[in-house]
């Protein structure tokens, strides 16, 4: 498997450089066009066929990356990414996740993988720590985040994370309109389950770790009412969680941030250790396999 890693610190540098009047088309056509057919995927055009219409830099706001016109922040954040060698620790876990997948005949449904590093807004990942990743379409990559001491160590993981949502959807197909919350589960549960196995438990993210008791048994209880429920609308009400409902405008479900995260984390978590499944094999499983065999949930 062939690893594209993206410039994206020296691109950014070059960007804070410029005039704020020229930065969008620099980020729009040198830092995302080698991922238009990610965006493409879903349904994002680099440019809005109309003036302030949906594109790709609308979409990355929303999404939290930093704005690019932000110099102060940016040329502020550059720098500690820079100095902590964030990109060459992105690189060596990505290396570690092919090399795992390889020896496992695990398998990414695409010629190469293409990977960015991208500077988040401080102010709206507070939730996610300050930092967050997709990797839903195989074949692409990115990672954004504020760095701080506590992300920062955690790149490997989440870098895990995304990467094995690549090799999920290399074999199960994912449709918005019929994805139900029981999927949702265990394509989450999976992720973090695979980043735990490659950088350890230590290095999980707070959409699994910061839950209570009390409040995850909460929300299993809640999530095994509507584990059938499909369609990515009312899907997204229990896998965000109400603070993110708030902010996105769907109706909350009375749960905490990232619910469905850390419920789905625990059921696979039991099934693998009830059923002596290694992570490799379970990747390959169907949701229904892992969500009757679990144990988490009552019928």
């Amino acid at each position: 498997m062939n690893l594209v890693m993206e410039k994206t610190l020296e691109q950014y540098e070059k960007l804070f450089s410029m005039e704020e009047q020229k930065r969008e088309d620099e980020f729009r056509y040198t830092m995302m066009k080698p991922f238009e057919k990610m965006w493409s995927a879903i349904q994002v055009p680099l440019r809005a066929k109309e003036p302030n219409g949906y594109d790709v830099i609308m979409a990355v706001k929303m999404l939290g990356y930093l704005d690019v016109c932000d110099t102060e922040a940016g040329q502020k954040t550059l720098q500690i990414l820079k100095e902590s060698y964030a990109a060459e620790t992105a690189e060596s876990a990505l290396r570690q996740c092919i090399h795992f997948a390889e020896r496992e005949q695990l398998r990414v449904d695409a010629d190469e993988i293409k990977f960015g590093l991208y500077i988040a807004d401080p102010n709206r990942l507070q939730l996610q720590k300050g930092y967050c990743g997709f990797g839903g379409i195989p074949g692409f990559i990115h990672i954004w985040m504020n760095p701080d001491s506590y992300n920062l160590p955690r790149i490997p993981s989440i870098i895990a994370h995304e990467f094995h949502h690549n090799l999920r959807f290399s074999y199960v197909d994912f449709h918005h309109g019929s994805v139900s919350v029981g999927d949702y589960l265990v394509i989450e549960g999976l992720a973090e389950s695979f980043a735990r196995e490659l950088f350890g438990e230590e290095q999980l993210g707070p959409w699994v770790t910061r839950f209570a008791q009390e409040d995850l048994q909460y929300s299993i209880e809640v999530i095994n009412e509507v584990l059938a429920v499909k369609g990515f609308s009312e899907v997204r009400r229990y896998m965000f969680g109400d603070p993110i409902a708030k902010v996105q405008g769907f109706e909350p479900a009375g749960l905490s941030a990232f619910a469905g995260y850390a419920v789905g984390y625990h059921a696979v978590q039991l099934f693998m250790d009830k059923h002596q499944v290694t992570i490799s094999k379970a990747t390959l499983l169907d949701a229904e396999t892992i969500l009757s065999q679990c144990g988490l949930f009552s019928k």
